[in-house]
């Protein structure tokens, strides 16, 4: 085994655990390998290991090194955790399976014309800046319900869950709390919350994924 694999098989133990902790499901919460900056070398020890979910922050990035592996393993399911520049929609609606970070109405028109154009329809994510950051992409907590509105009504997209990143140097859990108080305002039951660090909290506070990178793959 490789030290990816072995950290891997670590992360999904831990998972296990605080699922039972937590009083759920074994299985309830679907791991996203966060394999941003890591080449194809890389990963491909972890998809040999059984992985299929990845996340990665930039669409160009993943451009250089899914295609192909996904050609290999058709049955990978890639995720977009980065922030959506709108001249790349396109691209990302082409290559991912599903979108984490729909955050303003101009690139909820933009996956719309996008869906449309190519025939190929991502599961959806809106990106919820809980701690309000000013440096941080992601709606507003506050209007994240209307937003989650406007994409159903408006753009007529079909919105599956929440996702956000709590403020490095904070308590993760009142901001896990409150993106799943959010979810239930705006009938959503998936929330994409928790990494290497707290995964395990946000799992008690009821992610249904974490995405974690460094804790598989080492640092950066």
């Amino acid at each position: 085994m490789t030290d990816a694999t072995e950290r891997l098989a670590k992360v999904r133990a831990e998972i296990a655990r605080a699922e039972q902790e937590a009083g759920r499901p074994a299985g309830s919460v679907t791991l996203v390998a966060v394999s941003k900056t890591f080449d194809a070398e890389a990963i491909r020890p972890v998809i040999g290991a059984g992985q299929r979910v990845f996340g990665e922050n930039r669409v160009q990035e993943a451009q250089a090194k899914w295609p192909a592996l996904k050609a290999d393993h058709a049955d990978i399911e890639l995720h977009l955790i980065g922030p959506l520049q709108s001249n790349k929609t396109g691209d990302a609606v082409a290559l991912f399976d599903v979108i984490e970070t729909v955050d303003r109405d101009k690139i909820a028109a933009e996956i719309a014309k996008e869906i449309k154009k190519q025939g190929r329809i991502p599961r959806l994510y809106v990106q919820v800046n809980t701690g309000a950051e000013p440096q941080k992409a992601g709606i507003d907590p506050r209007e994240a319900k209307t937003f989650v509105t406007r994409c159903r009504d408006v753009h007529r997209l079909e919105v599956e869950g929440l996702m956000c990143i709590p403020p490095f140097n904070e308590n993760p859990g009142p901001h896990f709390a409150l993106l799943a108080k959010i979810a239930v305002e705006a009938g959503l039951d998936r929330l994409s919350m928790g990494m290497s660090a707290d995964f395990e909290t946000a799992i008690a506070f009821g992610a249904t994924s974490v995405r974690v990178g460094s804790a598989i793959f080492g640092a950066r």
